[in-house]
């Protein structure tokens, strides 16, 4: 979802008290049921036979996600049919699944796309409750008008939408998509159902893993979530949302990043010596090492502070979206170049690593745009 809008807003810095950081044995117990799931299911050969099937991910594992693991629920309130945890207990399984490199859809559907749904009436024909299920796939656009070339109109059987949305995040298998659409009175953002009609055309993109597409539409019937007085507010609330769920990826990344690369300069000899005794090389993996404790630490502070209040958590969360798409870039380039020959071909997991780090770079934008966004929230 890229965004070159900045909102300005009223940032509560230094906080009163500080958010929670400390892991509860619940969430612990969490992040080791979901590592193990994904150690079994989403190992490096299983995601690139996954990747390259017709619908790009798994249908197993995917739902064994979300009946097990209860991933498209995890952060929705209780009344609405979820668990009523929080985007806590969602940057865990983010970290998790971006350490796996899964290509199912929980970025997509189970957080932005479920998130994005609870601005819906309930009782307005809402596919919530097929998403949560895993029944339905979500997703969102970048809710932007660069993206979303859409017309809403209403009528007396309801609101429809004629247009064009592009770069969607599993646009190609999406059964339901957010976007925002301009209307006689302002631009709102709807829920769309494409029908069979709705022409989708594959974009090539640089992670296979993470497939777009662009999907056209007409007289596509269509849910309001917002009347025009609330696009602005939501859109930028949905805009932190996806900085922080891939800032929760990529610490996910450098961390298996950092455990390949010291298990290969351990077994790689040298002049009879393992490489990673070589002080050149442990300087470079501290070095990875120092970046993947800050990530962590800005990922998981955002999303505690995101969980409180997601206003006021906007300096929080584009400190994370630099300091995390930093870290993921330099951790998988340092990975290919530690390991050495064999980290440059495509037969190594270093090498999908990189391009999922550089795809989230290019999704929610570069280090820069997030330190521009700083300055502008703190009045620079």
């Amino acid at each position: 979802m890229p965004s070159t809008s900045v909102a300005t807003a009223e940032v509560p810095w230094p906080r009163s008290e500080p958010a929670a950081l400390s892991p509860t044995p619940e969430e612990t117990a969490l992040r080791d049921s979901l590592r193990a799931v994904l150690g079994k299911h989403s190992g490096m050969a299983q995601v690139r036979a996954a990747a390259l099937s017709d619908l790009g991910y798994s249908p197993k594992l995917w739902q064994l996600l979300v009946d097990e693991m209860s991933v498209a629920g995890l952060a929705i309130p209780e009344e609405r049919g979820g668990l009523g945890y929080s985007t806590t207990e969602l940057a865990i399984v983010l970290e998790e699944c971006g350490r796996a490199l899964v290509c199912e859809p929980v970025f997509s559907s189970a957080v932005l796309g479920a998130q994005a749904l609870l601005q819906a009436d309930p009782a307005d024909n809402n596919p919530l409750p097929d998403v949560l299920t895993g029944r339905s796939l979500a997703t969102v656009s970048a809710l932007d008008p660069s993206t979303d070339d859409l017309r809403a109109q209403r009528s007396p059987r309801g609101w429809s939408v004629d247009g064009t949305v592009t770069h969607l995040a599993g646009g190609g298998t999406a059964d339901v998509i957010v976007a925002s659409a301009s209307s006689l009175d302002g631009r709102r953002l709807f829920a769309l159902r494409p029908d069979v009609d709705a022409v989708r055309t594959e974009r090539q993109v640089l992670d296979p893993t993470r497939r777009q597409a662009d999907v056209t539409v007409r007289r596509c019937p269509a849910i309001v979530l917002t009347e025009p007085d609330a696009t602005e507010a939501v859109t930028s609330r949905m805009h932190d949302l996806a900085t922080l769920a891939l800032a929760c990826e990529n610490t996910g990344i450098v961390e298996r990043l950092l455990e390949l690369t010291v298990e290969y300069t351990r077994n790689r000899h040298q002049f009879g010596r393992p490489i990673g005794s070589f002080q050149a090389v442990k300087h470079r993996l501290a070095d990875l090492l120092v970046l993947l404790e800050r990530a962590r630490s800005a990922s998981r502070y955002a999303a505690a502070v995101y969980a409180e209040d997601p206003d006021s958590a906007r300096l929080a969360v584009a400190v994370a979206g630099a300091v995390c798409t930093d870290a993921a870039v330099h951790a998988a380039t340092e990975a290919v170049q530690l390991h050495g020959g064999v980290g440059f071909t495509w037969e190594h997991p270093a090498h999908s690593y990189f391009r999922r780090a550089l795809g989230n770079e290019a999704a929610q934008g570069d280090a820069r745009i997030h330190r521009a966004r700083i300055a502008t929230l703190i009045g620079l």
